[in-house]
């Protein structure tokens, strides 16, 4: 019937989301199902309830004598931001959530002779570094890729270590942007994204 909206095969269940990163710069993919190229990595496990795409506009009002509502209203800013707990723990990981660092091997106390040691020093102030995120969305044959091309971690790491529970990682990465690219963009395969003929 000409005009139907109703359509339940636009209902999105993310059946499986993938999260990877990469330094900047790093090439993204073409489009949503395109192998990821050098120098991406993925995060591995993730919390099954924890991954959020936050994309929140800011706005203010000119109020006049003559109306009770806005005569306008104009945008001052954007942001968004990606949130999502690591269950991996592993060095990338690690350096990813705490927003760079540096990690060496350290010599075992006493000459020991057991595996490797490491350290790992968080940056310091001023020492933080962007990375590339692209998260992936599946359900069916359908496939969404969120593609951020700067990112930084910008809230503190709180690692509740408790014993009948899994220690995870809070990735929390704020978009940033600029007048010479998209901050972010999505790829997608799904039919129902298609722009309408004339």
């Amino acid at each position: 019937m000409a005009g139907e909206t109703t359509n339940a095969t636009q209902i999105v269940i993310p059946a499986r989301t993938r999260v990877w990163l990469a330094p900047v710069g790093t090439p993204a993919p073409a489009d949503a199902t395109a192998a990821m190229g050098a120098g991406w990595y993925s995060v591995g496990l993730t919390s099954e309830d924890s991954l959020k795409f936050n994309e929140e506009p800011q706005f203010e009002t000119v109020k006049s004598a003559q109306t009770d509502y806005p005569s306008r209203t104009f945008q001052t800013s954007d942001s968004a931001t990606i949130e999502v707990d690591l269950q991996q723990w592993n060095g990338q990981n690690f350096k990813a959530v705490f927003g760079g660092g540096t990690i060496t091997e350290v010599s075992p106390a006493g000459g020991g002779t057991g595996g490797k040691h490491y350290k790992f020093v968080p940056p310091r102030v001023g020492g933080r570094s962007e990375i590339a995120a692209c998260i992936e969305v599946t359900d069916g044959g359908k496939h969404y890729r969120y593609v951020v091309p700067r990112a930084m971690q910008m809230e503190g790491v709180q690692n509740d270590l408790q014993k009948a529970k899994e220690a995870v990682l809070p990735l929390r990465l704020a978009v940033q942007g600029g007048d010479d690219s998209d901050a972010w963009y999505l790829l997608t395969d799904d039919p129902a994204f298609a722009p309408p003929t004339p």
